[in-house]
């Protein structure tokens, strides 16, 4: 039967993303199955859900194929990989022994720091989750891993504070060396790079400074926005950029938003930073949070239930950041308090607030917004014209909609004038789909989301 699940796996390898399966199929394997109800063993009960919703079919047409009836097909958790917590006793604890105890939970997310590369071990490719908000970010890392230089080259990633990007290119820098020994990969934050300039300058070590970064094989520039004002670094970047560049050198960049948006950053450089695009990494949704929980959870060797994750992941709508410090204050209190997490959170001992996201007051300002834009009236944007440009701005009000106020198909084709709420599905989709590619449209609703909130 197990030999059985590995020609099914194989299968559903073809028909689900190379994330959906990793994420979600990694350590799975039929527990029982008799007279045609098929047990899947899982994780844990957040992707007993998934499954359920998202894979029952792919599962059972492959489970069909390899000659096994399926009259009932259901999921349950696999103890060994995902241990329920169990209570604890709840005994008198010395003060020694209550800091040996936190001390053990901070140690698991310190690392060491490569003072030669700026890189640190704690972050790796295996150990960033990948999810709906991150997958053509990570995707690209991987083609860097395998052909740095080529295709994403300069590789210019962007998003909110706490959402991975330090994550990411530290881990491809790691990844890099870690496949190439010899490779040359140095890591700086902008102001890093700009505090040695100076100094260097001061010195009359210029050349020395410049020499340093255009031996490099990979260079690695965190926070971008940061050189807001600083001509001459700029300068000096701009220089080591074009010369890192001609020689098919990698150079990845992270910021806050997209260069254009970065007040007087010279438009050359601007432009260069995004020859091959831009990707960024957007906030977490539910199921990427619980999945990053569990991972975090996993690497620390800590238990907590699945039910204490689902909560902080409900409860915790800002960043990454904000989530894992949440969860690690959870844990800690766990050990102090001799309690489970879920036992913290039921009694009232923990309170993680709640930071939901901000909302548009009504549909119409959305609207209102996005047509204005665009230059056209909301009368034009929600007629029954097919220009390009009205047609663009009527999908992007639609995902806009469903987007920050979670308005169903069906209401969202009222408020724009369309009969079919497929055609809503429809219009939403194209929005999301492009999204992953064309960083001009990302800007344009960037600046449209900029005046709704503004």
């Amino acid at each position: 039967m197990y030999n059985v699940w590995d020609n099914v796996l194989a299968e559903v390898e073809q028909k689900v993303s190379a994330e959906s399966f990793s994420t979600f199929f990694k350590d799975t394997s039929i527990i029982s199955a008799e007279n045609g109800e098929i047990v899947i063993g899982v994780r844990n009960s957040f992707y007993i859900k998934t499954m359920q919703v998202r894979f029952s079919k792919i599962i059972t047409d492959a489970l069909n194929n390899n000659n096994i009836e399926v009259k009932a097909l259901k999921f349950e958790v696999k103890s060994k990989s995902a241990p329920k917590v169990r209570p604890r006793e709840i005994i008198a604890t010395k003060p020694t022994q209550i800091k040996e105890k936190t001390t053990r939970l901070k140690d698991t997310i310190k690392s060491s720091k490569n003072t030669s590369t700026g890189l640190s071990d704690k972050y790796t490719m295996e150990s960033f989750i990948v999810g709906s908000n991150n997958d053509v970010a990570a995707a690209a890392a991987k083609s860097i891993i395998d052909n740095p230089g080529t295709r994403c080259n300069p590789f210019f990633l962007y998003g909110g504070s706490g959402l991975g990007k330090t994550h990411l290119v530290q881990a491809i820098g790691n990844a890099l060396i870690k496949k190439n020994p010899s490779f040359k990969v140095f890591y700086t934050p902008i102001s890093d790079f700009y505090s040695e300039f100076v100094d260097a300058v001061r010195s009359g070590k210029g050349k020395e400074f410049s020499q340093k970064f255009q031996e490099l094989d990979c260079l690695i520039v965190d926070d971008f926005q940061q050189i807001i004002g600083k001509e001459k670094s700029q300068e000096e970047f701009f220089n080591i950029f074009n010369h890192l560049h001609q020689l098919n050198k990698q150079i990845i960049v992270t910021s806050d938003r997209l260069p254009s948006q970065i007040e007087s950053v010279d438009e050359r450089l601007a432009s260069r930073l995004t020859w091959a695009g831009a990707f960024d990494i957007q906030l977490p949704k539910f199921e990427d949070k619980c999945a990053i929980l569990r991972s975090k959870a996993e690497l620390m060797g800590a238990e907590i239930e699945d039910e204490a994750i689902e909560y902080i992941a409900e409860n915790v709508n800002t960043n990454i950041r904000e989530l894992e410090g949440e969860f690690s204050t959870i844990l800690v209190m766990s050990e102090v308090r001799g309690l489970t997490p879920l036992e913290l959170i039921k009694n009232g001992s923990v309170n993680v607030s709640r930071n939901s996201k901000l909302r548009p007051t009504s549909s119409k300002q959305i609207l209102d917004k996005v047509a204005k834009f665009y230059n056209i009236t909301t009368k034009e944007m929600c007629g029954k014209s097919r220009v390009a440009n009205i047609k663009t701005a009527r999908q992007i009000a639609m995902f806009l909609l469903a987007e920050e106020m979670s308005l169903s198909t069906t209401k969202i084709a009222l408020e724009v004038g369309v009969k079919d709420h497929t055609t809503v599905m429809h219009g939403i989709k194209k929005i999301k789909n492009d999204l992953k590619l064309d960083f001009a449209l990302r800007e344009q609703i960037d600046a449209i989301k900029g005046k709704i909130y503004g």
